[in-house]
């Protein structure tokens, strides 16, 4: 079985000395060639390459920003019986799309559940979300969340690690400096056929989610969406507001151990097939976790059965 991994060198959590051996028990299985990565979008090449050529399965060994680029990477052509089967080794400081799946967030238990997986052939087919022209496998957002997403970049771009506190803090920093809390400038329009409801009115911040949870805040899950799943459409959380006691209480419902995110200032719709988001003037927008910058429109898709992933 040909594989190509894919490695992310700065990994947040994989040593060099661990790569090696997890190099040499994919190798024991697998005829494996192993890449690593130079410079951002650099795995969304790797991934085209190896759906061109024909490789069997593509391991991606990093966060879920290598994870991301691979599949944009892989599904470059569109989807079909030719796209490669998807492994991921968890190596980034969140991993939220291994540990949606239900597999380990060590790398070495990971690496060991992939191998069984391949033995046994297990596959599970998963949908994925769309923005633009941007695939996206776990969540999305339009705001307040992808303004965070990109301070923490900038965070990242200067030697800093992103652990839960540089979230939070940012998060903390950007909701009290940001425009998002000032202004309601988001426009919602859902294209879904069979919806009953067509939502009023702007809105503040958008949360849009492929599975839940949405994020984590270290071992803990954060669910706006508590019944987004792989196998339906898309679910959103929008704000119509940021005011201060709506977002806190947002929060809470969200950390819950039985969440369900609800007020008047809230809006959840689940399963659909696809919406639209837009703002003037343009708002933050960010995919599984990777700042896209501001944007004026984001168009929203859910392609069902898209990936075949070994777990």
């Amino acid at each position: 079985m040909r594989a190509l991994l894919v490695v992310n060198p700065t990994a947040t959590t994989t040593a060099p000395r661990t790569r090696e051996v997890l190099v040499s028990a994919l190798s024991a299985q697998l005829a494996l060639e192993v890449a690593e990565t130079t410079h951002r979008g650099h795995a969304i090449e790797l991934g085209t390459r190896a759906t061109r050529e024909k490789f069997d399965v593509v391991v991606a060994l990093g966060g879920d920003g290598t994870v991301n680029e691979v599949v944009n990477g892989m599904l470059a052509d569109g989807t079909g019986d030719d796209v490669p089967a998807l492994g991921v080794v968890p190596g980034g400081s969140a991993n939220v799309f291994i540990r949606a799946l239900g597999a380990p967030r060590d790398a070495v238990d990971a690496t060991g559940l992939l191998l069984e997986a391949l033995r046994e052939g297990r596959r599970r087919t998963i949908g994925l979300g769309r923005a633009n022209d941007r695939w996206f496998i776990f969540c999305a957002g339009y705001g307040l969340d992808a303004a965070v997403v990109g301070r923490v970049e900038k965070a990242r771009s200067r030697g800093r690690t992103a652990t839960p506190g540089l979230y939070v803090r940012s998060a903390v920093t950007q909701y009290a400096g940001g425009p998002e809390r000032r202004s309601t400038n988001v426009e919602l329009k859902i294209e879904t056929p069979d919806v009953q409801e067509e939502p009023t009115g702007r809105f503040a911040a958008v949360i849009v989610q492929n599975c839940s949870p949405w994020t984590y805040l270290g071992p803990r899950p954060v669910n706006p969406c508590p019944e987004a799943s792989f196998d339906d459409g898309l679910d959103l959380l929008a704000f119509r507001a940021l005011r201060l006691p709506t977002t806190l209480r947002t929060v809470w419902q969200a950390l819950s151990t039985k969440p369900d995110p609800h007020g008047r200032q809230i809006l959840r719709r689940h399963d659909l097939s696809g919406f639209v988001l837009r703002s003037d003037p343009p708002l933050a927008a960010q995919v599984d976790g990777d700042y896209l910058g501001e944007l004026s429109e984001m168009r929203f898709t859910s392609v069902p059965g898209a990936l075949r992933v070994v777990v």
